[in-house]
C-alpha cells in the first residue's frame, strides 16, 4: 500500500481552516439518528484537531438529493445529535461554498466546530467539478479525508479537494488503511478469507482477486451452491446461478494453480421452507433432495473450517456462511466468528472483517469487539478486496 499522510505530519493547526471530509450519512427514523456508529467514529479526529486549536469544518453528503436542496436530507438535521455525541457545541453552516459559508467561517475561532451543508446538493459534487472542488479549497488551509466508505467516490468533497490543499489521512482513515494493509497488502502467512453471500456474479471481481492473494478460499452462503453445482452436485431448489458454473470452474481452477485451497461444505442444513425454524435436515451435500434448499453449512464442515482457521495468521472476512438472518441457519456463521474471535484475542490471528451483512453477522454472533478491526464501509470495502484503487485513498498518496 503506498504511504500516506497523517495528522502525525500536519504541524501547526492552531488558528487554521481545516476541512474533514467524514461519513454523516446515518440512518433516520421518525426524524431521529437510529444507528449512531458513523458519528463515533469521527471522534478522534475531530476532538484531536480542535483541541490542537484547528477551526474544524465538516464536509459530509446526506442520502441522494441528486443536486438540489431538500430539507429532509440537510445536515441540519445531524447537527443536534452530532453535539451529543461529541459532548461539544457544533455550529451548522447551510452550504459548503460560497460567501455565505465563507463568512460564517470567519466569525469561528480556535477549536471551534462546525457541519457544513450536505455537498450532494451541489450537482458538481458527485461530477467531480473542479470548479466546486475550488469553492470549497477556498474555505480551508488544510483537508482531511477520515471517510474511507467514501473513498471509492471520485467526487469532489472525497478526490477533488485533495489536490487542492495539503491532504491527509484522519484517524477513523488510518486505521482503516493499516488494518487493509495487514489483512491483504502486507500480511501474514498463512491468509484465510471467508467470502459469502447470496449471489456469485456479486462478488466475482472478489474472488477472481483473492485467489491470487490468500492460501485459504471459504466460500459460503448462497454462492457456495453454485460451486457445489460446478462439482457435479445436485443442490435442489437451493438458490444457484446455472449459468456461472463454468465461471465457478474456472475460479476453482486458478485457485489450484495459485495454490489456494478452496473450501466448500461437504456437510449442509437443509430445509423445505425458506422461514423461521422449519423442519430441518443435515446432511451431506450429496444427499439434498430435489424438493429441499441449502440454508447453512453443516457441523462437520463449519469444524473444518475452524481447524483451516487455527493454522492461519490472518482472516478477511465478507459475507455470512448461511442465511444468518432467519434461525436456525445462524449456526456456522457464528460457530465460525466465535473461533476467529478466540484465535483473535489469543493472539494467533488477525481479523479483518468488513460490509454491512459481515457487521450484522458479528453483532448477532456478540463477537464485533473481539476481531482485530470490523470495517464499517460497504462499497468501498468490497472494491478494496476487489482489488481496485480507491479514488479518495489514492488522492492521499504521499
Amino acid at each position: 500500500m503506498r504511504s500516506f499522510k497523517t495528522l502525525d505530519d500536519m504541524g501547526d493547526v492552531r488558528g487554521k481552516r481545516v476541512l474533514v471530509r467524514e461519513d454523516l450519512n446515518v440512518p433516520m427514523a421518525d426524524g431521529k439518528v437510529s444507528d449512531a456508529t458513523r458519528l463515533k467514529a469521527t471522534i478522534p479526529t475531530v476532538t484531536e484537531l480542535a483541541d490542537k486549536g484547528a477551526i474544524v469544518l465538516l464536509l459530509a453528503h446526506f442520502g441522494r438529493p441528486k443536486g438540489e436542496r431538500k430539507p429532509e436530507m440537510s445536515l441540519a438535521l445531524v447537527t443536534k445529535p452530532y453535539e451529543q455525541v461529541l459532548g461539544r457545541p457544533v455550529r451548522f453552516i447551510d452550504d459548503c461554498v460560497g460567501e455565505g459559508a465563507q463568512d460564517a467561517v470567519a466569525t469561528m475561532g480556535e477549536g471551534d466546530i462546525a457541519i457544513l451543508e450536505n455537498t450532494r446538493f451541489h450537482a458538481g459534487e458527485e461530477k467531480n467539478d473542479p470548479a466546486l472542488a475550488d469553492a470549497m479549497a477556498k474555505l480551508g488551509d488544510f483537508y482531511v479525508n477520515d471517510a474511507f466508505s467514501a473513498a471509492h467516490r471520485a467526487h469532489a468533497s472525497t478526490e477533488g479537494l485533495a489536490h487542492r490543499l495539503p491532504a491527509f489521512a484522519g484517524r477513523a482513515m488510518q486505521a482503516e488503511l493499516d488494518a487493509l494493509d495487514k489483512a491483504l497488502g502486507n500480511p501474514e502467512h498463512p491468509v484465510a478469507a471467508v467470502v459469502g453471500g447470496a449471489k456469485v456474479s456479486t462478488k466475482l471481481d472478489v474472488l477472481k482477486h483473492l485467489v491470487g492473494k490468500v492460501d485459504h478460499l471459504i466460500i459460503g452462503g448462497g454462492m457456495a451452491n453454485t460451486f457445489l453445482a460446478a462439482r457435479g452436485v445436485d443442490v435442489g431448489k437451493s438458490l444457484c446461478e446455472h449459468d456461472l458454473t463454468d465461471t465457478a470452474e474456472a475460479i476453482m481452477d486458478a485457485a489450484d494453480s495459485a495454490g489456494c485451497t478452496v473450501h466448500l461444505p461437504y456437510d449442509v442444513v437443509v430445509a423445505k421452507e425458506f422461514k423461521p425454524n422449519p423442519e430441518t435436515r443435515t446432511v451431506n451435500v450429496h444427499e439434498v433432495a430435489a424438493d429441499e434448499m441449502i440454508l447453512d453449512i453443516g457441523p462437520a464442515a463449519t469444524e473444518a473450517l475452524a481447524d483451516a482457521l487455527k493454522t492461519c495468521k490472518t482472516l478477511v472476512w465478507n459475507g455470512p456462511l448461511g442465511a444468518f438472518e432467519t434461525p436456525p441457519f445462524d449456526v456456522a456463521t457464528v460457530t465460525l466468528a466465535k473461533t476467529a474471535a478466540a484465535l483473535t484475542k489469543e493472539g494467533q490471528l488477525v481479523s479483518v472483517a468488513g460490509g454491512g451483512d459481515t457487521v450484522a453477522a458479528l453483532n448477532q454472533a456478540g463477537v464485533a469487539d473481539e476481531f482485530s478491526f470490523v470495517s464499517t464501509a460497504g462499497g468501498a470495502f468490497l472494491e478494496w478486496m476487489e482489488g481496485k484503487d480507491l479514488p479518495g485513498v489514492a488522492a492521499l498518496a504521499s
